[in-house]
């Protein structure tokens, strides 16, 4: 899958005005940012992008009206390359989950040990909402509990739900490279019982679990918040993140149109994960 890197160039460069300005590119499609010396880097599907609605955006953002910006095709990598290159460090989340790559030597001991290699898909859990949901799953009661990782890049967070525990497990993603990514750090973990499936939402019309952890972004949470809930049962739990704390609200909003209650909520760095059940 093609993505386009944009990147801004931002006058004032304040932390707030950052975080304003992901919050309004997330409403037209962007998925993931990333600090930059001058502004930001922000991401998006080819196929999704809109100049004119970018230049728009712009144009009426109220909190500036110096920014400059830059689009250029990103490069498909080969993300076990390039770990091996700048030699990331394995982390440790909750004192209990190790997460590291097949070439690390000197690994940290706990209670799972879970084993990544990421290729071409994201979810290592050193973005903070990856690591958000660890600690969720560190937390929840999953035994005997069928879960779905939606949008399961790695697959880090099925894995570790089934290390927990959880059966049956199933994993979705819209990206090729994902679900085959998925493939191999499941088999590399010894949790073979895990389905790997792809496709979006659409795929959701007869399942039924009892979990889901559905780490994304905003804009398609919002639009498959009531397929998530048509999955569940009475009490059961629907974890969402990759969106920023301003966004609870009208996330929730739409969570409760669906029989979906907000149980709790964590943040790191203004990034944001909650926890709703099904009434």
């Amino acid at each position: 899958m093609q993505y386009l890197e944009l990147k801004l160039a931002i006058q004032p460069n304040d932390d707030y005005i950052v975080d304003l300005l992901a919050s309004f590119l997330g409403e037209i499609g962007f998925e993931s940012f990333e600090e930059d010396i001058d502004g930001m880097l922000a991401f998006i599907r080819k196929d999704m992008f809109d100049e004119d609605a970018l230049v728009h955006l712009i144009s009426n953002f109220p909190y500036t009206s110096d920014i400059q910006y830059s689009i250029a095709n990103v490069d498909e990598v080969n993300w076990n390359e390039e770990w091996e290159k700048h030699y990331f460090e394995p982390i440790v989340i909750g004192n209990q989950c190790v997460i590291h790559s097949s070439f690390h030597t000197d690994i940290p001991s706990a209670e799972y040990d879970i084993v990544i290699d990421p290729k071409m898909s994201f979810g290592t859990g050193h973005h903070e909402t990856t690591s958000m949901m660890i600690e969720e799953i560190l937390e929840a009661d999953l035994k005997g509990k069928s879960v779905l990782d939606m949008g399961c890049g790695t697959a880090v967070l099925g894995i570790l739900a089934a290390k927990r525990g959880a059966s049956p497990v199933l994993a979705i993603d819209i990206d090729p490279w994902c679900t085959e990514n998925s493939k191999e750090n499941i088999q590399n973990n010894g949790v073979e019982w895990i389905q790997v499936e792809l496709g979006g939402a659409e795929q959701l019309e007869n399942v039924k679990v009892d979990v889901i952890f559905a780490n994304i972004n905003r804009n398609i949470l919002l639009e498959d918040i009531k397929k998530y809930s048509a999955c569940l049962g009475e009490g059961g739990v629907l974890y969402m993140s990759g969106f920023y704390t301003s966004d609870i609200p009208v996330l929730m909003e739409e969570a409760n149109r669906y029989g979906l209650q907000l149980k709790a909520s964590r943040e790191k760095n203004n990034w944001a994960a909650i926890k709703t059940v099904k009434a």
